[in-house]
């Protein structure tokens, strides 16, 4: 009988030590799911914060004074920015005609509620601008003088064209989202979209973002042709063609 209850009282025993041995990593697991919810949680709000503080960039040609002026292939031209919210009502209208001008064909029968959207877009406080304001011969001389100081210049023509931007969040990232980039008919082809490209490449990295992504119209082969072959983009995994290839096809592509 002695025998049976020390028996008993070791089973017992043994039982209970299991149980705590079992509680300890139950708790153990629960410390390294809470853990890892933290820092997925920090991780979110480190990126939301590098998007805000991007956006919050009153003027993001600041740090790249040498962005501000473009000279080649005859065209001189000068750099501004801004945003959607604060946009006078001239340039509002004109850079709403310029998109239509150049838009309309590559959209086709969907431009009309395609144009209601990217209107909204362009006027809201999210969107930030670089505007290219073409500047006569003595204005680009002087601009010229300037450009190894950091110090603005008060020359400033007509708008030429202007690429529409935003920091946003794809896929988990952090990404400089281009809108939109378009160009006067005969500012095209004097190498200022590579020049543009590459300051906003420049504000991208100068700003964590870790890519720069961009839509394109499949019916647009000349700005297909830019951004893939010129500039070496490539078509992103969440592009139509790529989440799903066998699928009805879409219209544009995510570059």
């Amino acid at each position: 009988m002695a025998d049976e209850i020390k028996q008993m009282r070791g089973k017992e025993k043994e039982k209970y030590c299991q149980m705590e041995v079992e509680g300890k990593s139950c708790e153990r697991a629960r410390k390294k799911t809470r853990r890892g919810e933290r820092q997925i949680i920090e991780k979110k709000k480190a990126i939301e914060n590098r998007i805000k503080a991007a956006s919050s960039v009153k003027d993001h040609l600041a740090t790249c004074p040498h962005f501000r002026h473009y000279r080649g292939n005859g065209l001189h031209a000068h750099l501004e920015s801004g945003r959607g919210d604060r946009l006078p009502v001239r340039t509002k209208q004109y850079i709403q005609n310029l998109l239509k001008l150049n838009m309309e064909a590559p959209f086709g029968p969907e431009w009309s509620d395609e144009e209601k959207i990217k209107r909204r877009d362009m006027v809201a406080p999210e969107a930030r601008y670089i505007f290219v304001h073409e500047v006569s011969d003595e204005d680009a001389d002087k601009a010229l003088e300037l450009r190894d100081v950091e110090r603005p210049c008060n020359c400033k023509g007509s708008i030429v064209g202007f690429v529409h931007y935003r920091f946003t969040l794809e896929e988990e990232v952090p990404v400089l989202y281009v809108y939109e980039l378009q160009l006067e008919h005969r500012a095209q082809g004097k190498g200022l979209g590579k020049f543009l490209m590459q300051l906003i490449e420049l504000i991208a990295s100068q700003n964590g973002m870790g890519a720069v992504v961009l839509t394109v119209q499949r019916a647009n082969p000349m700005a297909m042709n830019f951004y893939i072959c010129k500039l070496r983009y490539t078509i992103a995994a969440i592009s139509p063609s790529k989440v799903n290839p066998l699928g009805p096809e879409k219209n544009y592509e995510i570059l």
